[in-house]
């Protein structure tokens, strides 16, 4: 699985990020390598699911990379396994969390869609972590596999069992995230499906979200702030509603703000506020970078919910690129 990726760049950032403020991101898979296909996700379809396990690429040139961020950017608040597919198919991130921690003291971060904590060596492989962020986006079956269209051999009462095993295990902090699209997964019926296994897993925080930036399918919509709060005051007291980063003082600064620009725009659609936030630049500084890059074809801007977000150019359909021929790409959301 090695071949021809050594070459990869697996850190990206530091981002603002809802949750873990400046966090650098960790991307160990390639591009859309997932066993979901879910229909908000901000990198598009998943051309074909996967749940095989495999080292995906050399953790040597992880490490050597994730060394290298630390020491340019001191104020890095979180090390967060994301980034393009899901992070507990490399059969190492247990062994690059260990080595990490003993690189550094600042907090290690994995995202992931929560279908591999079945297994009882992810889990495993998860213990050193300090905070796991699992998704569970619904209750029901019929409503997990509209929202996440996972992989057949997937079923949302198995996961559910594993995040209950897992909480048990687990010594770190766990903080549930739950993506609501409007009319998919947000009836009464799936929220009260929601608390009951809510109540089973027991994680310290469960994180309401819901579709901000361009999603996979067009027609997945979000809920509003309202509907949000709503569901936020059903769940109980540990729920809390995900809203936007802002900004804070004294941001990484790149030195190379368009090389910056596109490692985001690699991994998520991003917004000016975004990189603004990101770079610690004022608006006068990125913009001149914003329009080369945008002349020169090598980012494109879309409208979505009245919002323009900046991502890599759309290639015509008949030079558009497989999945795996997308893996070597430089450099997603925590």
């Amino acid at each position: 699985m090695l071949k021809d990726q050594e070459a990869a760049c697996h850190i990206y950032g530091p981002v603002p990020s809802r949750r873990l403020g400046f966090s650098l991101g960790v991307d160990i898979l390639p591009y859309k390598t997932c066993s979901f296909d879910c229909v908000y996700c901000q990198l598009g379809r998943t051309g074909r699911k996967s749940g095989r396990r495999g080292r995906y690429f050399s953790s040597r040139d992880i490490l050597r990379q994730i060394k290298g961020a630390i020491d340019k950017n001191p104020r890095i608040n979180h090390i967060t396994f994301s980034g393009s597919g899901e992070p507990t198919l490399h059969t190492e991130i247990g062994s690059l969390i260990r080595k990490i921690k003993k690189m550094t003291d600042i907090p290690v971060v994995v995202l992931t869609n929560s279908s591999l904590l079945t297994r009882p060596p992810v889990r495993r492989a998860l213990m050193a972590a300090d905070i796991v962020v699992p998704s569970l986006d619904a209750a029901t079956a019929a409503s997990f596999r509209r929202v996440n269209r996972p992989l057949p051999s997937v079923r949302v009462e198995d996961v559910i069992s594993a995040l209950s095993v897992f909480r048990r295990e687990f010594k770190g902090r766990i903080w549930l995230e739950v993506m609501l699209v409007k009319g998919l997964n947000d009836s009464p019926a799936d929220i009260k499906a929601l608390k009951k296994a809510v109540a089973r897993i027991r994680p310290d925080k469960v994180q309401l979200n819901t579709v901000v930036r361009p999603p996979a399918e067009k027609w997945a919509q979000p809920l509003s702030r309202g509907a949000l709060n709503t569901i936020k005051k059903e769940l109980g007291g540990r729920t809390e509603v995900v809203v936007d980063f802002r900004r804070r003082p004294g941001s990484p600064a790149s030195p190379d703000i368009r090389k910056a620009i596109l490692a985001m725009a690699e991994r998520r659609p991003v917004t000016l506020e975004d990189i603004i936030s990101s770079l610690g630049k004022k608006e006068m500084e990125v913009r001149p970078h914003l329009e080369t890059l945008l002349r020169w074809q090598r980012i494109s801007a879309q409208q979505h919910g009245g919002t323009i977000y900046y991502t890599p150019p759309q290639p015509s359909p008949e030079k558009r690129k497989s999945p795996g021929q997308e893996a070597g790409r430089a450099g997603k959301n925590p």
